[in-house]
């Protein structure tokens, strides 16, 4: 049980890591989404910065939302040293209590898990309608728990793709699932040591 709040726990975890001037974006995002045609993107969770960065360089409108004010404020001096101030906009946002107004061709929402309260179903669902027709919701989860994880309980669970498409409950008549696999690769955590994980990956797209 946490003693602190949802936001300084964030921040605290974000600050006790030095900023980085080059954050990498996930590998499961490069690879499902080179080749799309850019539009209007949204990043569920923003972290360090890299998906929305990486995404903005290949000609994405970025809106990158995160809970900690140290992500936000990092990810928009960096947008702005790499001369993409004018594609990413950064913002603080608790996803528990709104969601970000707009409609998108991209929602990513990478490893958004929390020790926290949170309904996750009810986030992805409010993601899935605000994706345009032909709009993607790429969700990618944890699959196992990397050693650098703030999460070391032995006894957590990983719902699957299915598992986690089921609970967001859309109508599969306005969308359909793309991918929903669970595949291993070697990561490399803060600290430079690598090790097997593996990603529980569900891509949606909106048809209607």
């Amino acid at each position: 049980m946490h003693t602190t709040d949802a936001v300084t726990f964030w921040d605290d975890v974000h600050a006790s890591r030095p900023a980085t001037t080059g954050p990498r974006p996930n590998v499961r995002l490069t690879e499902i989404v080179t080749g799309l045609p850019p539009g209007d993107a949204l990043d569920l969770g923003c972290g360090n910065g890299g998906d929305a960065l990486w995404l903005a360089g290949q000609g994405w409108h970025v809106t990158a939302v995160d809970i900690s004010t140290v992500a936000v404020e990092r990810l928009t001096a960096l947008a702005a040293s790499g001369d993409l101030a004018d594609r990413v906009t950064a913002v603080r946002c608790d996803l528990g209590e709104s969601f970000p107004a707009g409609e998108f061709d991209l929602i990513c929402a990478h490893y958004l898990h929390t020790p926290f309260d949170l309904d996750r179903a009810t986030v992805l669902r409010s993601a899935a309608h605000a994706l345009r027709t032909g709009g993607r919701l790429l969700v990618v989860d944890h699959g196992s728990t990397a050693p650098w994880s703030w999460n070391q309980d032995p006894d957590v669970r990983f719902p699957s793709p299915q598992e986690v498409a089921e609970d967001i409950g859309l109508d599969w008549t306005k969308w359909t699932i793309e991918r929903a696999e669970a595949p291993r690769r070697i990561a490399t955590g803060p600290n430079g040591h690598t090790a097997e994980v593996i990603d529980h990956v569900l891509l949606i797209r909106r048809t209607v």
